[in-house]
């Protein structure tokens, strides 16, 4: 029962969606069916632990190609050279969209580690969308996105510290495709907002999975093959253990999410305050992979080298 937080957190937006304003409702009704698949197919694997990754990645996939059929709303610019005209073609933008979304549930699901921890990820990318949707003058779509976050707030008041209930696959994949599901909203429904600053907002949990399957085919295992190499890891065998060794367990536990909050922070600051200055936030978007790698590398091997 305690795997299953992303129950009161559907429920949650559920209730929101019905003390919501007719156009936010609007807003908000296909984003609540089209992630049912993700959210079911989490649930699952929560239950019986017999559903793979795979299986829970099409889901996700299929929720985002749901969500387009109702919406008929998709990707169709990225502020890449020669993908934004690919991406003029229905069907590959409706395909490339659902990959996207599915990518950004399965990295919220990677960073759900510690307590807090995907939660407070999570909540941080909604609130730097929220200051962008504010900034490009869409009122309603940032009434959502801190609506969602307040949501969210809730459950981590639960989760962290002491982990008294946990997200979940179930709650990892839905909030991964509420999150995904409202950039491209935001992207789509504002032509001001920059493709490349939305990406930036939410940096931290994109970046982790694109290192993570880096690294993973390095060491010549599969792409979706699980560890325990993450930078969160890291940061609890390494610091939290070692600094905080005389704490109780959870609380070391959960001293590892403000450590990667604080890192997630700065990206999604940049990417709202670059929301329309494209190459400030191409800069941004490397400046922080880069940084990241630094850390990672300090942390796993010792050295910045």
């Amino acid at each position: 029962v305690r795997l299953l937080g992303g129950v009161p957190i559907v429920l949650g937006l559920i209730v929101a969606w019905g003390k919501a304003p007719a156009d936010t409702q609007a807003l908000l009704t296909p984003i609540l069916f089209a992630g049912m698949p993700a959210f079911i197919f989490g649930v699952l694997e929560d239950i019986t632990k017999r559903v793979g990754v795979m299986q829970r990645l099409l889901a996700t996939m299929a929720s985002g190609l749901l969500a387009w059929w109702i919406t008929d709303y998709s990707l169709t610019r990225v502020d890449v050279w020669g993908v934004d005209w690919l991406l003029q073609f229905t069907l590959v933008s409706a395909l490339f969209t659902a990959f996207a979304v599915g990518g950004v549930a399965n990295a919220v699901n990677i960073v759900d580690g510690f307590n807090g921890l995907a939660s407070g990820l999570v909540i941080i990318c909604l609130c730097a969308l929220g200051a962008i949707a504010l900034q490009a003058g869409d009122g309603t779509l940032a009434g959502v996105l801190f609506a969602t976050a307040a949501v969210v707030l809730g459950f981590m008041g639960v989760n962290f510290p002491f982990g008294k209930i946990f997200l979940g696959d179930g709650g990892a994949y839905v909030l991964g495709f509420w999150l995904a599901w409202l950039a491209v909203l935001l992207i789509e429904r504002n032509p001001s907002v920059s493709p490349v600053a939305v990406l930036l907002a939410c940096a931290y949990p994109v970046v982790e999975v694109v290192f993570s399957i880096c690294r993973r085919i390095r060491r010549a295992h599969p792409a979706m093959h699980p560890d325990r190499l993450h930078l969160h890891s890291l940061v609890k065998c390494r610091l939290a253990r070692k600094q905080l060794g005389h704490w109780p367990t959870v609380m070391q536990n959960a001293s590892v999410s403000p450590f990667v909050w604080v890192i997630a922070a700065g990206p999604a600051g940049l990417g709202a305050w670059f929301w329309n200055v494209p190459p400030a936030a191409w800069a941004g978007l490397f400046g922080f992979a880069m940084a990241y790698a630094l850390i990672y590398r300090r942390l796993a091997l010792f050295g910045w080298r």
